[in-house]
């Protein structure tokens, strides 16, 4: 091995191609993930209100908090992924065996029991919520690392990446229009029902679709098991707490990259908790979840297969970087539609979504690129901490999006529904906030991400190189470890 080129090295990237199966089995991994996480973020926040009867100031302190402590769970699941190597290898373990309770917690969450006092049922929600995220980082660091273990070619990843937003985009409409459909349908029928018979009937919605989603999810991650395996080697099996340390440290790359994308998925889930409220009080009725779901994954489905031909001529920093316009364009002409105005509003939310269809799943790509460049500064391949800081900021600002969302609700002085006042006339107040939210916050927080994002190092080309280097590094010191944690010579 010690008389390999760099140019051999670069050679076998190109000619590197993972099997279709592969491919399509990745992107069942997101699928079973976003019918726990798409649920909660586009559901939590009207369930918690508008079916658990909670308030929205309490929902939004609730979120802050628990959000902010899953955060910190995936930081916990980033040491743990590292510190694991097994003959299955380093991430499959966690998909394999973390399935059902994370699909089950999701279950629980949207189950508060309506024969508790409100003090019991906030707890119930925090307890709930909370082990959501937990099991949820349990499963999804390893998930989000395996790619960068899956492959090391540039095309390939984009593949990957792609596939991941394609299913995770298929999951989010299948289970709006489960559930969207359902409540609207109901709230056609609100005038002549009681408020406890309302919510009793929103709360069976919730409990069929989250007991059906266990069955769904598990086969789900049990394709991406069986058919996405580790094939990149590293020097150690296991990464201890300052070689973790050492390798962030330096990785400047990755800096700029969480930089960026704090500010962009702020916009990114203060919307998605805004999203029922807007189609219920200014596009005129929550049935117009579905099709807004729709516009914004449908997006994503489509462009899906154009990604690894957009990184191939363009770049991932150059796309990254630009696709912010469409978020500014788009938030802005959402914030002054008219009420009641359907069509243009899913133009614009279409508009919007071609952004955020882009930088979220690129974010992806970009993410696994950081681990070479970690590794190569370092020695040492750390892909669960990478990920996991990675993730950690993507929860610190679901954590503070989603309270945005919630607490502007609170500002504009929104009135949830009691027992008394099943059906509340909204304030403009509450109207605006939830303009702003949908439109104005996303639009902002894109041009901050855009300058921030202006000094990201690590092109496409660049990152070959590092490759190449650090691949050509290790196949002169020999004694590598291979995926299922065996010595190669």
């Amino acid at each position: 091995m010690s008389s390999i080129t760099k140019e051999q090295i670069a050679q076998s990237f190109v000619d590197e191609r993972l099997p279709k199966r592969s491919i399509l089995g990745y992107g069942f991994g997101d699928f079973a993930n976003n019918l726990a996480f798409t649920l909660s973020t586009a559901f939590l926040l009207y369930y918690y209100t508008d079916v658990a009867g909670l308030s929205a100031a309490a929902v939004a302190t609730m979120f802050f908090v628990v959000r902010l402590w899953d955060a910190f769970a995936d930081m916990f699941a980033g040491r743990l992924v590292d510190r694991t190597m097994t003959r299955m290898g380093k991430f499959r373990p966690f998909i394999l065996f973390g399935a059902v309770p994370l699909l089950f917690l999701s279950f629980l969450t949207f189950h508060v029991p309506s024969s508790l006092e409100d003090g019991a049922k906030l707890l119930y929600a925090y307890v709930t919520y909370a082990g959501l995220g937990l099991v949820y980082s349990l499963v999804n660091i390893p998930y989000g690392s395996l790619a960068s273990a899956m492959t090391q070619s540039v095309k390939e990843r984009a593949k990957l990446v792609s596939s991941r937003f394609f299913g995770g985009a298929v999951g989010g409409i299948v289970l709006t229009y489960i559930i969207a459909p359902k409540i609207s349908d109901l709230k056609q029928d609100k005038q002549t029902l009681s408020s406890a018979a309302y919510q009793e009937k929103v709360q069976e919605i919730f409990t069929q679709t989250t007991l059906l989603f266990i069955v769904i999810g598990s086969i789900a991650y049990l394709i991406t098991w069986y058919f996405c395996r580790e094939k990149v080697v590293r020097t150690t099996p296991r990464v201890s707490m300052r070689e973790t340390y050492d390798t962030l440290r330096s990785n400047k790359p990755l800096g700029y990259l969480c930089a960026a994308s704090f500010f962009y998925l702020i916009g990114l889930f203060a919307v998605g908790g805004a999203s029922a409220y807007y189609a219920q009080y200014v596009m005129g009725d929550i049935k117009w979840l579905g099709p807004i779901t729709l516009v914004n994954s449908g997006i994503s489905i489509v462009a899906a297969p154009f990604i690894p031909k957009l990184v191939d001529r363009f770049g991932k920093k150059s796309l990254f970087q630009w696709c912010g316009l469409f978020t500014v364009a788009g938030g802005i002409a959402l914030f002054f539609t008219p009420t009641g105005a359907a069509a243009p509003a899913l133009i614009f939310l279409g508009v919007k979504g071609i952004g955020a269809a882009l930088i979220n799943t690129i974010m992806f790509g970009l993410e696994a690129d950081t681990v070479e460049y970690g590794e190569w500064k370092s020695g040492k391949r750390s892909e669960g901490a990478t990920y996991a800081v990675f993730s950690f900021t993507r929860k610190i600002t679901q954590s503070i999006g989603g309270a945005v969302g919630a607490a502007a609700l609170a500002f504009g002085g929104y009135l949830s529904a009691t027992a008394s006042v099943p059906n509340p006339v909204q304030p403009e107040s509450a109207v605006m906030a939830i303009r702003v939210t949908i439109g104005l916050l996303p639009a902002l927080v894109a041009l901050i991400a855009m300058a921030i994002f202006w000094k990201y190092p690590l092109t496409d080309q660049r990152f070959r190189e590092i490759r190449n280097e650090t691949e050509l590094r290790k196949a002169q010191q020999g004694h590598l470890i291979a995926p299922d944690g065996t010595v190669v010579d």
